[in-house]
């Protein structure tokens, strides 16, 4: 006896029911919890204090055209900031020139950066974000110089500088 396209449907997923419950797999999906971030501010806060371009960065992941950030180029004595919160991220001496177009730095200053798995673009990349708001930053790659070898590569529109004081 043939069975119909939905008593088969039925059957499959019977026992593939069965089969997840043989093999402990969850049925249900725990949605992903964002860390919690010191500053909150709902999206109308943001759009409000952030440029469009800033806001796309920060708040949805974007990525800013190479070479197009002024602090590409910024070679004085300072700290590097997020743009949305304040937080100090970058001391200017771990910054290095990667030639990709984006301000690049071997080493974020203690706590002041998070980091977690991206899969975008069909690759495995580690997305780094502000420790403070949770703002998207870049990425990090291990092909940076010593002494760390990694290149944390940021957009330049989601930093803002300030030069140290003598």
């Amino acid at each position: 006896m043939f069975k119909t396209d939905q008593e088969s449907r039925r059957e499959f997923f019977r026992q593939s029911f069965g089969l997840a419950l043989l093999l402990g797999v969850p049925l249900v999906s725990h949605a992903y919890r964002a860390p919690a971030f010191r500053v909150h501010k709902t999206p109308e806060e943001w759009r409000a204090q952030l440029s469009p371009a800033q806001y796309a960065v920060l708040r949805e992941e974007d990525t800013e055209t190479p070479n197009s950030s002024p602090l590409l180029h910024e070679k004085r004595a300072g700290i590097f900031h997020c743009v949305g919160c304040d937080n100090e991220l970058y001391d200017s001496a771990t910054k290095f020139e990667s030639g990709t177009g984006w301000p690049s730095f071997y080493q974020a200053l203690d706590g002041a950066v998070g980091t977690k798995e991206d899969n975008g673009w069909f690759m495995k990349r580690t997305e780094v974000h502000c420790a403070d708001c949770g703002g998207h930053l870049g990425h990090i790659f291990a092909d940076g110089p010593k002494p760390t070898g990694m290149r944390h590569c940021i957009n330049g529109v989601a930093l803002t500088f300030k030069p140290k004081t003598a």
